[in-house]
């Protein structure tokens, strides 16, 4: 990336940010997957700052002691110690890592980005919560919990710097139409995944997200407090949304007829700054979109992945090894078409917004 890199620098010119680092990563046989997920994830600047804090008190240099927590914190490490401001790394030592502990990536066959974010995420928090099990059971906490005084086995999952980052509170709520008893009961979520319609908004696609259900027929509610089956209505409220939120959009839908997923090009808006209603804010939660993962291609099953980023004001878009300023308003050409199935195969597939709030 010698001339790319170079060009890089040169638009940037006096306003290339201090300290910071455009590297592009290598691809080791359709790693495209990985690529763009790894670049949004460094530019989620939050999570970057906690894996490189991680870093110097975990690094390994024993291969039998490595995990995908320390390989992804090496490789991030390696990013911003690097004397040059652009250029490539090669990935190698984590994706060597990931198609060990998952033999789903294993073959060179196209690969899911979303489905591949959620096994990262969710492996390195029990990486995590592993390790806060086996500080405390060398004896920093010798307080018993209140599971322990009533004889029970089950603790509370601790809170990881990943849940910090990246997870927010659902509350499914269910109100019996006949004694109006609402049941509210909370989950949580490390990203949103949400079913799309022609020429819509992220806002539109929330308010689906949180409309409400009528629960009747075969599908009653059994109500505790008439202890019997009821018609109900059932919504879905973000309760807490998260420092990070992420968004999928889904895009891939399965025909039964056809047996096949086949990818909806529909025209989906996602604005630069993003609103959220959440149940225990009284205001609401403003975001930034800080980075885009892309889906190019017209299937489920094959394609080509890349991700735009923003960084220090200005807009970056990473293709495996090639990285290049964009204008803010390329953002516009990854919203999807005005025709169901054709038109522009470069959409939006997973978006990173970042809270505004200082307090989160």
């Amino acid at each position: 990336m010698g001339v790319a890199g170079s060009k890089l620098e040169k638009a940037l010119g006096d306003h290339f940010p201090e300290g910071e680092r455009y590297f592009g990563l290598e691809n080791f046989g359709n790693t495209c997957y990985c690529n763009s997920v790894l670049q949004a994830l460094y530019f989620c600047i939050p999570f970057r700052e906690q894996l490189l804090e991680y870093y110097p008190d975990n690094k390994t240099q024993n291969q039998a002691n490595e995990n995908l927590l320390t390989c992804l914190a090496e490789l991030f490490s390696q990013i911003s110690l690097q004397k040059k401001k652009t250029g490539v790394i090669a990935p190698r030592r984590f994706v060597q890592r990931v198609r060990k502990e998952n033999e789903s990536y294993r073959s060179y066959m196209h690969q899911d980005a979303h489905e591949f974010l959620n096994f990262l995420l969710n492996h390195l928090v029990d990486i995590l919560e592993k390790e806060c099990e086996t500080v405390t059971s060398e004896g920093v906490s010798t307080e018993p919990s209140n599971d322990q005084v009533n004889g029970g086995v089950k603790k509370a999952p601790s809170i990881t710097w990943v849940h910090k980052t990246f997870q927010g509170i659902l509350t499914n709520e269910t109100r019996c139409l006949q004694c109006e008893t609402v049941t509210a009961r909370d989950e949580t979520f490390l990203d949103l995944s949400l079913d799309i319609e022609q020429n819509s908004s992220i806002t539109s696609c929330l308010k689906n997200f949180s409309s409400t259900e009528t629960l009747n027929a075969e599908d009653k509610f059994f109500c505790d407090k008439c202890c019997s089956l009821q018609e109900a209505q059932k919504r879905m409220k973000i309760k807490k949304p998260p420092r990070i939120l992420v968004i999928h959009l889904k895009r891939f839908k399965f025909m039964e007829q056809q047996n096949r997923h086949k990818k909806l090009s529909y025209r989906v808006v996602f604005p630069l700054e993003l609103k959220i209603s959440a149940t225990s804010n009284d205001a609401d939660s403003e975001y930034s979109l800080s980075s885009v993962v892309v889906h190019v291609g017209s299937g489920a099953n094959h394609g080509h992945y890349v991700s735009l980023v923003k960084s220090h004001n200005h807009w970056l878009f990473f293709d495996d090894e090639n990285v290049d300023m964009v204008d803010e308003s390329a953002i516009q050409t990854f919203f999807g078409s005005a025709h169901e199935y054709t038109g522009s195969n470069d959409h939006g597939y997973i978006l990173f917004y970042e809270s505004l709030s200082a307090d989160e």
